[in-house]
């Protein structure tokens, strides 16, 4: 995220020319003024939408090998969302002078928010690479399904990534650390253009109605270890590992995917033909009753393809969407080794906020994509949730309106009967 890439800059330490130009820059500038509000908007709904998905895959009819890593996936998302609201409302949200805003206690947040969503997200990326091998496995070896993908070894896979992925990102937090830089600042806390100043005593080094401030500020660590050996490890965790091999790993699977899919829906059509011209030539020898439990089976088979179908359908969905966020990230850090500071500077840095949305989004939307895919998903949301209001209202007590002299209480029949029934 745009809060990691101070991560990947420190391998940048020579230049090639390469530059992107001002244009660049005023477009970081202008979005930055709406960031922090479509960040904020994104987290509030993210946040709910994943609290509901937890609360609908831990149900007991819900579980199954793959619904539990959606469950994993759906915490580690809401956790990166959950900590990006104080991060986007303190530099984006509350404007406040310098000096409040770059003090220790912020600087130790920005280092945490930095570690801490760098880990989770990356725990995300180790479960939806994870969710794709269930996926190949449920449909090109549905025999060897149950006992390669069951429960116990599903997680295994889950608290693996939870235990495996905060070691695996320690080359890209250690790094990093809380270094003070003194400022000269206004009255007000603010900066001071030295060019318009002209009151100024040489010799003590002061200027009217300002002082010198100590500032925090994330930075990476400057010693001979950082710029060596920890260079060359940043560059292929954060790239390659964390980055470009998870998404060629999602490609390959996911083209397999819809590969097994099209084979397994010719074939299916080839057995449906065959399976119609045999109940015809059956038809005539048995009895009507023995045929409709013939043909009811058969639809049952069919409709328990077709939800397989879906259900990999939607998984291909959170595939794709995941490909579109993370791959353009890992070539734009590829590129930025490659070309060096220059690139990095005018162009990585200047997506940055661009690159936090649209993870944001991505961690946010599975909601809407377990919804609309998913029949299984949407039966028990609305049994959950739809029920429990309908029970509320059904046990709302009923006003007292007062009688009049000929006791009628002024509500007629049919209105009673509706505030009963709401």
């Amino acid at each position: 995220m745009n809060s990691n890439v101070s991560n990947v800059s420190s391998l940048l330490d020579y230049e090639t020319g390469y530059k992107c130009g001002k244009k660049w820059d005023s477009f970081r500038s202008n979005y930055a003024q709406i960031h922090g509000w479509a960040s904020l908007f994104v987290c509030i709904f993210g946040c709910i939408a994943n609290s509901l998905n937890i609360a609908v895959l831990t149900r007991r009819d819900m579980r199954s090998p793959t619904n539990m890593i959606l469950t994993g996936l759906a915490v580690a998302d809401l956790l990166v969302m959950i900590e990006y609201v104080p991060y986007a409302i303190h530099l984006y949200l509350y404007r406040r002078p310098r000096r409040d805003t770059f003090t220790y206690g912020w600087a130790v947040f920005v280092l945490f928010h930095s570690n801490f969503g760098q880990v989770c997200h990356t725990i995300s990326i180790c479960l939806t690479v994870t969710l794709a091998i269930w996926r190949y496995i449920a449909v090109a070896h549905p025999q060897k399904n149950h006992e390669w993908c069951s429960h116990r070894r599903t997680i295994i896979a889950i608290v693996g990534a939870y235990l495996f992925c905060p070691i695996l990102c320690i080359p890209l937090y250690i790094t990093t650390e809380v270094r003070s830089y003194v400022e000269i600042l206004d009255k007000n806390g603010m900066n001071v253009n030295l060019t318009n100043i002209q009151d100024i005593n040489y010799g003590n080094y002061t200027i009217n109605n300002t002082t010198n401030t100590t500032l925090y500020f994330v930075k990476l660590k400057e010693t001979p270890m950082v710029n060596g050996m920890l260079n060359e490890m940043n560059f292929w965790i954060y790239s390659v590992v964390i980055k470009l091999i998870p998404c060629m790993a999602l490609t390959i699977l996911s083209i397999k995917l819809v590969i097994v899919l099209l084979e397994a829906k010719e074939r299916r059509k080839k057995l449906t033909t065959t399976a119609l011209k045999t109940n015809d030539e059956r038809l005539a020898e048995s009895s009507n009753d023995q045929a409709k439990i013939k043909k009811k089976k058969a639809n049952r088979n069919m409709d328990k393809e077709r939800q397989t179908d879906r259900t990999t359908m939607m998984l291909l969905a959170v595939l794709l969407l995941f490909l579109l966020t993370e791959l353009p990230q890992g070539v734009l850090g590829l590129l930025s080794v490659i070309l060096g500071s220059s690139f990095f500077h005018t162009c990585y840095v200047m997506l940055g906020d661009v690159i936090d949305i649209l993870t944001l989004i991505n961690s946010a939307i599975n909601f809407i994509l377990y919804c609309t895919m998913s029949r299984q998903f949407r039966t028990t949301f609305k049994q959950l949730f739809c029920s429990k209001w309908r029970n509320l209202g059904r046990w709302m007590p009923v006003p007292q309106h007062p009688m009049d002299n000929n006791g009628n209480t002024g509500v007629t029949n049919h209105t009673v009967t509706q505030v009963t029934q709401v």
